[in-house]
């Protein structure tokens, strides 16, 4: 099972929470499931969207979490008044992967929510111990992160924001661009609807995109990025030939790589990193296929998954792109990156999406 490492340093009291559900049923699931875990205090209990803007106000919790869907004031639009007027780490839970439910959660993350999990079920169900076991383990690395005041526009960025390494800042430049891959884990899900709606709709290389996800989430992902960024995001498919144009994300459980000649291959081998698919998968597989003509890069995300495939990225005369601490949701994966050496570039989410079509349409020439 995957442990998620507290992004900053540990706490010395309980983590005060504010559970927000409007079925009795469930918030008594989850109020207890909280009171019983080591280092917790539950201080409220909301049961629509309107309380929970209310309490959060009221009493400051460290951490909220809050049902995807809430009655007078949806999960959403709470999401967008804590985050305006006291801003306090959210994470979102849903009982259902429908593509509404999915739509919903995910679309609180863009705007300011950090993740969304699956809502344990019936206490008497298999899956209980291990949807329990994450949620709580999530929700005390989501209690430390540092969230920001959203007032609904995103700052621009300009030329100054990028920052480039010193060491192989541009290396490779010239180097014709053939596949772009992305890794990214906590706060993925608004850092590539960002990405992917700064790329042009005609960009002219495929996108494979590994997503760390709860099960049945992914292909939800796939349906809200679709339907609101300009290309065609999809869920891989075994033996797919990979299109121009085209976002493929990696299926639930099952690592993903592409061929050399620009198939999608999936493997069922031991999970890399604590993950399947994995970030160390794709990039090894999509640098082992197209050398310098891959563009990889690096996202939000706790831990160090994608760092050991860089590697092979970077010994390949593939190019190397991180997120930078400022925009990153959590500072795990790419921090990892850049301090294993192999990055080439450190920039910003708002420049990244701008960043990568520069080095498609540069390599074209």
């Amino acid at each position: 099972m995957t442990s998620f490492p507290a992004p900053h340093a540990k706490r010395t009291s309980a983590i005060r929470v504010l559970i927000a559900e409007d079925s009795a049923t469930s918030r008594a699931l989850l109020v207890a499931l909280f009171r019983g875990a080591s280092g917790f205090e539950v201080i409220g209990e909301a049961r629509n969207g309107a309380e929970v803007i209310e309490k959060t106000v009221q009493l400051a919790p460290d951490l909220v979490i809050m049902d995807v869907y809430m009655p007078v004031v949806d999960g959403l639009d709470a999401t967008k008044a804590i985050m305006r007027e006291t801003p306090t780490p959210i994470v979102m839970v849903s009982a259902s992967a429908s593509a509404s439910d999915v739509s919903m959660g995910l679309s609180a993350t863009q705007a300011g929510a950090l993740v969304l999990l699956e809502k344990p079920h019936d206490p008497r169900s298999a899956s209980y111990e291990g949807d329990s076991t994450r949620l709580i383990a999530m929700a005390r690395a989501m209690s430390n992160v540092k969230v920001v005041r959203r007032w609904g526009t995103e700052r621009v960025a300009r030329p100054l924001d990028r920052v480039k390494t010193p060491t192989h800042s541009m290396r490779g430049e010239a180097r014709r661009a053939r596949l772009i891959a992305i890794a990214t884990s906590t706060g993925g899900p608004a850092a590539l609807h960002r990405i992917l709606t700064d790329l042009p709709r005609d960009i002219k290389v495929p996108i494979v995109i590994v997503q760390h996800m709860a099960q049945g989430f992914i292909d939800g992902l796939a349906k809200w990025l679709s339907g609101s960024v300009g290309l065609n995001v999809v869920v891989a498919a075994e033996g797919e030939q990979l299109i121009p144009g085209t976002a493929y994300l990696g299926a639930h459980d099952r690592h993903l790589g592409v061929s050399p000649g620009g198939r999608v291959l999936f493997s069922d081998s031991t999970p890399q990193s604590g993950f399947r698919p994995s970030g160390d998968y794709l990039f090894d597989s999509c640098a082992r296929s197209y050398g310098s003509g891959l563009i990889a890069a690096v996202l939000t995300g706790m831990g160090n998954d994608g760092v050991a495939g860089l590697q092979t990225v970077r010994e390949r005369g593939g190019r190397v792109i991180a997120q930078d601490e400022r925009s990153s949701v959590v500072f795990g994966m790419a921090q990892q990156a850049i301090l294993s050496g192999v990055v080439d570039e450190v920039i910003p989410l708002s420049a990244i999406g701008t960043r990568l079509a520069e080095l498609v349409e540069f390599s074209q020439i």
